[in-house]
């Protein structure tokens, strides 16, 4: 069930793709880490913005985002239309929507390619986000 934009009350965004994922946002980030490792990818960084905000005094639904990527796969694209490394490298965003769903979030390879117009055959290493989480959420 992939919807574009869906989440806890937001309009969405164009390009953002989305999928419910039936466990924790830790676990769903632990099978991340493992899928991105499987696919000999490299993990950059999490980012836990739900602990940077309990840290502030802030209260925040656990909300994480990872970052990783494969510089073979990149590097061609962002060479091609250097804008495109502000958004690299690939990321997912794992979060929980208030309403008992943990969700994640990616963005869609196809639609960074046209907002940079890079040419499509090299924004396909970019193009198996959707894949990987899938296969990370699978039970």
């Amino acid at each position: 069930m992939t919807k574009r934009g869906s989440g806890s009350s937001e309009a969405g965004a164009p390009g953002i793709l989305s999928v419910a994922s039936p466990f924790s946002v830790a676990e769903t980030v632990e099978r991340l880490k493992q899928a991105i490792e499987a696919r000999g990818m490299t993990l950059f960084a999490v980012v836990d913005h739900g602990a940077g905000a309990r840290s502030a005094g802030l209260t925040m639904n656990d909300t994480q985002v990872l970052a990783f990527g494969n510089p073979r796969g990149g590097t061609p694209a962002m060479t091609a239309r250097p804008l495109l490394a502000i958004e690299l490298p690939l990321k997912a965003l794992v979060w929980d929507d208030g309403h008992g769903q943990v969700r994640v979030a990616y963005q869609d390879a196809a639609e960074l390619g046209r907002r940079y117009q890079v040419p499509a055959e090299l924004m396909t290493p970019l193009s198996g986000v959707g894949d990987l989480v899938r296969t990370a959420l699978e039970g």
